[in-house]
């Protein structure tokens, strides 16, 4: 699990969503001991969304999973990537208005058929 996740973030508030992102990932850097493991692109608006990249360093997530243990197990998903945007999401949704969260790679896949 070497690298990034490349995480496609759709929003309708570009702001509170990305400093909810910012803020629960720095925290997350803070309870692992790391620092600078996520980028976040600008956003691009169409369609009344914001649309725009969150990476994460799978070091970083892998780190999490370490410090969850069992639990990180118990998340909804199939995989660690999965389990790790149910964790994001089930953090930020509280402060963010509508926002979706999804695997960059899948999006861009042919099984969608929209890419």
């Amino acid at each position: 699990m070497d690298g990034r996740l490349n995480i496609n973030v759709s929003a309708v508030d570009y702001d509170k969503t990305s400093k909810a992102l910012t803020h629960q990932l720095t925290l997350l850097e803070e309870m692992v001991h790391s620092q600078e493991d996520f980028v976040m692109t600008d956003s691009e608006f169409a369609f009344g969304w914001h649309f725009f990249v969150l990476s994460v360093n799978k070091s970083l997530v892998l780190k999490l999973v370490e410090m969850m243990g069992p639990d990180f197990e118990k998340l909804k998903g199939k995989g660690t990537e999965k389990k790790f945007l149910t964790w994001l999401t089930k953090n930020v949704e509280s402060k963010s208005p509508r926002f979706k969260l999804a695997i960059k790679e899948e999006m861009e896949s042919s099984k969608y058929g929209i890419f």
